[in-house]
């Protein structure tokens, strides 16, 4: 399964994606909403994405919300992965469509469990 990872940080991004491609996975990145929509169109096989909140551009809820008001992204995995910590934002993130969310800073166990947790695995079809 491919693995999108969405964060305006380099380094944040490469932290993620080296998680997910020990995992199993492809991975692809950007670093703001709109240029992730533009990967997942030129990737239409991705199952997963690690998506942060504060970007510039588009913000990981409005890529959130655009992916889901889209019915080709429906089947798309979505975590968020951020510092907003309030349970507001995640109340929000969870709202607009994201299957789980991870508060930065982390551990690679954890973002594996919630990936168990949801069933995703680099096996799998998209």
């Amino acid at each position: 399964m491919r693995a999108l990872v969405v964060d305006d940080s380099r380094v944040m991004r490469t932290i993620v994606a080296r998680i997910v491609k020990q995992l199993g996975f492809t991975v692809v990145e950007a670093a703001q909403g709109q240029e992730a929509l533009q990967v997942l169109a030129a990737n239409p096989d991705t199952g997963l994405a690690l998506v942060d909140w504060n970007m510039p551009v588009m913000n990981g809820l409005e890529f959130v919300t655009a992916l889901r008001a889209d019915p080709r992204w429906s089947e798309v995995v979505m975590v968020m992965v951020t510092t907003e910590s309030e349970i507001v934002q995640v109340e929000k993130a969870l709202t607009a469509g994201a299957n789980e969310y991870v508060m930065k800073p982390f551990t690679p166990e954890i973002l594996l469990d919630k990936l168990n947790l949801l069933g995703v695995s680099a096996e799998q079809a998209s």
